[in-house]
């Protein structure tokens, strides 16, 4: 992994997707907060609160798309990238730099299929190094979790089947995938335009 930026405020950046002036994500995160001991745990802490209390809209049918990190809250779901936004936004909020990172995946309908994954990577100061986690959420057969020293994501890139990673850490969700989550009425839509980020951000 690389990051696109070397300045490290650039991951710590406000936008309009990553509202973390909301008032919803900050009344979230000093709840979060309570009980946390250090940095690395409360890290910790939100990265399962977005993995598992906030839904992957897939496994719960829910064909609205959200996108803002704030919307994602609110209405308590996002596809794998939405989430990605509020695991961003809420790490923002407490100076904890956090960037995008994507994956192009085979569909787990067709194998010759691929589809855009999104997850994070975040900097944890104490040991100043990056970690990806994913906060996509898991289900029978995914199993991603908050690992230090190994990284636990949901989907480890297969090579042989054309799988692949993006090495950079983006420090802004890519603009085309924001681009196709806000103009997708719902996830059907959604789905069918999902081509434009895979080709902005691996070519293909």
């Amino acid at each position: 992994m690389h990051n696109e930026s070397n300045n490290i405020e650039d991951y710590l950046e406000m936008n309009e997707v990553i509202d973390y002036d909301h008032k919803l994500i900050a009344d979230k995160c000093r709840e979060l907060e309570k009980g946390t001991e250090d940095e690395i745990s409360l890290i910790k802490k939100i990265y399962e609160f977005v993995r598992d209390d906030v839904h992957h809209s897939g496994d719960i049918g829910e064909m609205r798309v959200t996108c803002e990190a704030s919307e994602v809250l609110e209405f308590g779901h996002g596809i794998c990238c939405a989430k990605a936004h509020l695991f961003a936004a809420m790490l923002r909020f407490f100076g904890i730099p956090a960037g995008f990172c994507y994956q192009k995946l085979c569909s787990s309908e067709d194998v010759n299929k691929k589809v855009l994954h999104g997850l994070n990577a975040v900097y944890l100061k104490d040991l100043d190094k990056w970690i990806r986690l994913d906060a996509r959420g898991n289900r029978p057969g995914l199993d991603a979790q908050f690992c230090i020293d190994e990284e636990k994501i949901a989907w480890p890139v297969n090579k042989e089947l054309g799988e692949e990673d993006n090495p950079v850490i983006f420090k802004e969700p890519n603009p085309t995938v924001v681009e196709v989550l806000k103009k997708s009425n719902d996830r059907k839509e959604l789905w069918l335009q999902w081509e434009p980020g895979l080709r902005d951000l691996f070519g293909t």
